[in-house]
């Protein structure tokens, strides 16, 4: 009848879960539900509906069953809301007063706390709600900085707290706050790394990736280790490597063995907002894990992407060569120079101390672009032809670029292995289902297409790997960083800011215009003339 519907709100929060385990069952789902069934039946209420909010806080009201129970409020259907208490509401004061006193008041709905007899229908006891809301959310901001406090603690201790690891680690089964390599993705990224000091940009290096098949961290953590992994930062849809995905795996220090932690937190225990915290906030622990990634090689790649992405207007204004080329006596970065009167505008470069401080201190060390890029150029040809036979070009084609080429082949083999074992079960399955009619026939065949189709991808790339493994193994042409660059550049007719940036460490300009051109990955110097 009007005025009797009743409905039962029930929640449990990750605190009273942990009590449940224990033993202290008492504000489980279960019994709460039946506390307030047997209420409500004893009262001649008419239970129409119940809502179960499981894992969720009272500081909120953003609780998926709490959200529909309000918005059914607003539709009429029920006239009471029976919880076990006024906590199990909400535990926010600002919520009792918005939702109690204010929205449920004007839509003539009654709440009622069986456990600490709050009832909205009686005003005399407004007071006495309202004093339970303090001591809640007190409550809740107490709870709050201890759990801040136990987190921090156990940061300090070189504990990892992630609801999950980086790509190539894993939890100890031993110990959940300690990190394992897990060999496979620890391959890939050392893989990644690789490329990148081989010149690769990062949105080339997913292509890469994407192109031989590798998973993407995220299906890789699902489909391969079977975790329940979410990525907010991306859409379900999304089966390539992304160049955010290289730029975080190229700038995560947890791959040397150091442990980087309280980078972000919520703005108050009332509001789920995140910050990120300034650097001087954040927790680091060195040597917790074992490394993936040597320091001097994560280091490198430091300054390198420093490098490569400086930018001061456009390439044109910049030159190829800027953030590479210094003064060879005081050792300081040139300057632009710039024929401003003929319209030229860049035309070559300056030492900078003698263009602020004046020649008392340097000289102009003054070199001409165009003739320095001719000069660079033909040098890195010559260095080319001295350290690559065509025997060697040959080789090198044939070989990718891994110091560790054949482990991350026999990785990939064991991947591909899998997926197409897991394939082969889906398929008996959708067959199995197809003959208890629980899937149509043109549902089956759509099924079973797409299986077929990846199949065939994943054979393609497996006979791939394993051409690639047995050209690995028959060839003993040595190779190193050095070559693995000049490969992708050779014949080169123009150079370009990217193969500068691949090949050239360093560039010194000598008052009498010649100039020291310091290649990567050589300890050789090489003294060029315009």
């Amino acid at each position: 009848m009007k005025g009797n519907r009743a409905v039962l709100y029930l929640r449990l929060s990750k605190e009273d879960a942990c009590k449940a385990s224990k033993g202290e069952d008492s504000a489980s789902i279960k019994n709460q539900k039946l506390l307030l069934t047997d209420y409500a039946l004893s009262h001649r209420f008419e239970i129409v509906r119940v809502y179960s909010d499981d894992d969720e806080s009272g500081l909120y009201d953003d609780r998926p069953e709490f959200e529909k129970m309000m918005t059914d409020a607003k539709a009429g259907d029920f006239d009471v809301i029976i919880a076990k208490t006024q906590s199990r509401f909400s535990r926010n004061m600002e919520h009792i007063e918005k939702y109690l006193h204010h929205e449920l008041a004007n839509l003539g709905i009654r709440f009622i706390g069986v456990a600490d007899s709050v009832d909205t229908e009686n005003e005399g006891n407004k007071k006495s709600r309202q004093i339970n809301g303090l001591v809640n959310e007190w409550y809740c901001e107490d709870l709050s900085r201890n759990i801040r406090s136990s987190l921090k603690a156990k940061m300090k201790n070189g504990e990892f707290l992630g609801s999950s690891c980086p790509y190539g680690y894993r939890k100890d089964p031993g110990n959940h706050n300690h990190l394992i390599v897990d060999p496979y993705a620890a391959q890939v990224v050392k893989r990644i790394y690789q490329l990148y000091l081989s010149g690769y940009g990062k949105a080339r290096i997913g292509s890469v990736l994407s192109s031989e098949g590798i998973l993407i961290p995220t299906l890789y953590k699902r489909e391969v280790l079977g975790e329940n992994y979410y990525n907010s930062h991306a859409r379900e849809t999304t089966k390539t490597w992304s160049y955010q995905t290289i730029h975080t795996i190229l700038n995560n220090e947890t791959y040397i063995g150091h442990l980087i932690q309280n980078k972000v937190n919520t703005l108050s225990y009332k509001d789920r907002t995140k910050r990120k915290l300034p650097k001087e906030q954040w927790i680091v622990v060195k040597n917790t894990h074992e490394a993936i990634i040597d320091p001097d090689q994560f280091f490198l790649v430091q300054k390198l992407q420093k490098t490569r992405t400086r930018s001061v207007g456009s390439l044109e204004a910049k030159g190829i060569f800027s953030g590479l080329i210094y003064c060879a006596d005081c050792k300081h970065a040139m300057a632009r120079k710039y024929a401003r009167r003929s319209g030229e505008g860049f035309t070559g470069y300056i030492c900078k101390t003698y263009k602020t401080q004046g020649k008392r201190f340097c000289s102009s060390h003054s070199m001409d672009n165009k003739a320095l890029e001719r000069a660079v150029l033909a040098a890195l040809q010559k260095e080319a032809e001295k350290i690559l036979t065509e025997e060697d070009r040959e080789v090198l084609k044939r070989i990718p670029v891994s110091a560790e080429a054949e482990d991350s082949y026999q990785a990939q083999t064991e991947q591909i292995g899998r997926r197409l074992a897991r394939l082969e079960r889906y398929k008996r399955k959708t067959y199995e289902n197809y003959m208890e009619e629980l899937i149509s026939k043109e549902e089956y065949k759509s099924y079973c297409a797409e299986y077929d189709a990846e199949t065939e991808q994943l054979k393609r790339q497996q006979a791939e790997l394993e051409k690639k493994s047995r050209l690995q193994q028959e060839s003993d042409a040595g190779y190193n960083a050095w070559t693995e660059s000049f490969i992708n550049h050779m014949g080169i007719e123009v150079l370009t800011r990217d193969v500068v940036l691949e090949l050239v460490e360093k560039i010194e300009v000598n008052q009498d215009g010649s100039v020291n051109l310091y290649c990567k990955f050589r300890n050789e110097l090489s003294t060029i003339t315009q």
